[in-house]
């Protein structure tokens, strides 16, 4: 019988490349924070699962090349429609989007969420191993 790691490890693989995908995000707000102009982006997490969710319950939608000239398409990634543009809570001279504070913070609570992201995929793991030992 063989193991199925989708069945077996269910949503916590794509929240934990989510969540790094995430600080990777929130880190580039954090280091533009002086830059004229920067526009600080985020994920919405939540509908990021929830489309992945409903990706992996309906099936994935995908494009097909059938000529090697056709144009390739733009735009048709999750990580596109979810990465969104930030509101300012109170508005700069120089037009930057960043609050340092919040984007501190947001970076802070992701870690969290995370590292907990991460403890859940490492105990399906140790389950894992300790059903093919026979423990």
């Amino acid at each position: 019988m063989s193991i199925s790691f989708d069945k077996a490890l269910g949503i916590h693989q794509q929240a934990l490349s989510f969540r790094a995908q995430r600080a990777e995000v929130l880190a580039n707000n954090i280091t533009n924070a002086d830059t004229p102009n920067y526009k600080a982006r985020d994920l919405d997490f939540s509908a990021v699962l929830a489309a992945q969710a409903d990706k992996s319950k309906n099936g994935s939608f995908a494009l097909n090349k059938t000529n090697s000239r056709h144009i390739e398409a733009q735009g048709l990634s999750s990580a596109d429609e979810s990465l969104l543009y930030r509101t300012p809570m109170q508005p700069s001279i120089d037009q930057n989007t960043v609050d340092a504070q919040l984007e501190q913070a947001s970076y802070a609570e992701n870690s969290v969420n995370f590292q907990a992201s991460f403890t859940l995929l490492n105990s399906k793991f140790k389950g894992l191993v300790a059903a093919l030992r026979g423990e």
